[in-house]
């Protein structure tokens, strides 16, 4: 069987399946829609921490110790972990987890880590170079905020096309035993700048690449839209979303009936004041677990196209002017049954 699809894509002949998924969020994310749906939701966002950034750590901490747990697995079961966060050198990464003394690759893809995350993940198990791998993201609201943009305590205004970065953090244990869903391809994305220059529209700055990289999905494994029964952005909220529909529409598709949007679904946008939708790594990591994957396990969806996205810049490169450009790493998740 070819593995290699097209030019941006691979179909895995022995597909690894997703053994179990933990999601462990903040107070606001606990207060949302989906706020009974998560396993563990902290009443405070410093989750007994002095500081944002070791929130965060303990946050992946959490997330990583029940997804073993659902899986009866002990850290010296995982071979690696494949994980990361928003912050500089993924500081909540590794100040997170190098109390389990598993072997770490340490990620950057922005918004879209847990696609990337996923993606190597899956690559790994389906190659034979490991039995077990823990693929893990986060974000903090706090320790992003103070990151990218302003103090939590400067009080700026936020324009309708910001979006607010989720507190939050989802691991998801792969492997090579029977589960319910199965990672049966990836489409990996490739940088694309369309110019956007404001770093409070992040939905603006990723819709072109994860336009990009559905469209090419549809063509490396000779598909439409009508062969998922659901696709899944991670972070554009409503602004990103309507310029998504347009750019996958101009190319020939139209996933306006069955397409929907993390950042859309993990916050009720009037009555918790989130402008546009939700962001971060933790945006889509926990809704994936939460929402979705249960609705493949369960056999509801049948097959979903994840396409987590992230924007690309850094305070450096904001400081000196630079464009935001996007990044996106699609995930072929199906039922696999019981």
């Amino acid at each position: 069987m070819t593995q290699q699809m097209g030019k941006w894509s691979l179909q895995f002949a022995e597909a690894p399946f997703i053994l179990s998924s933990a999601s462990v969020v903040g107070k606001k994310e606990g207060e949302g829609p989906l706020g009974r749906l998560f396993d563990m939701v902290c009443s405070s966002d410093k989750f007994g921490e002095d500081t944002w950034e070791e929130s965060e750590s303990t946050m992946q901490k959490e997330a990583a110790a029940l997804a073993m747990g659902k899986a009866d697995l002990k850290p010296e079961d995982i071979r690696y972990i494949f994980a990361g966060d928003l912050l500089g050198q993924t500081i909540a990464t590794s100040f997170g987890l190098m109390n389990y003394e598993i072997p770490l690759f340490g990620l950057y893809g922005a918004c879209s880590t847990c696609g990337e995350a996923l993606s190597l993940g899956a690559m790994c198990v389906a190659g034979g170079y490991a039995d077990h791998v823990l693929a893990l993201t986060s974000s903090h609201f706090a320790s992003a905020e103070k990151q990218f943009r302003f103090p939590v305590e400067y009080a700026n205004q936020r324009p309708l096309s910001a979006t607010w970065t989720v507190t939050g953090s989802g691991a998801f244990v792969l492997g090579k035993e029977q589960g319910r869903a199965r990672i049966a391809g990836i489409t990996t994305g490739v940088i694309t700048d369309y110019g956007i220059r404001d770093s409070m529209n992040m939905g603006a700055a990723m819709a072109p690449a994860a336009a990009n990289l559905i469209i090419q999905n549809f063509k490396d494994f000779g598909r439409t839209p009508k062969d998922y029964d659901l696709i899944v952005t991670g972070d554009l909220g409503y602004v990103g979303q309507e310029i998504l529909w347009k750019l996958v529409k101009d190319g020939g598709y139209d996933i306006s009936k069955n397409h929907t949007d993390c950042g859309i679904e993990i916050f009720d946008q009037e009555e918790q004041g989130t402008q546009s939708g939700g962001s971060g790594c933790g945006c889509s990591a926990t809704t994936l677990s939460a929402h979705f994957l249960p609705q493949v396990e369960s056999g509801r969806l049948k097959r979903i196209l994840f396409v987590p996205t992230g924007a690309m810049l850094s305070q450096v490169s904001f400081n000196e002017g630079q464009n935001v450009p996007g990044t996106a790493h699609g995930v072929v998740i199906e039922y696999a049954g019981s």
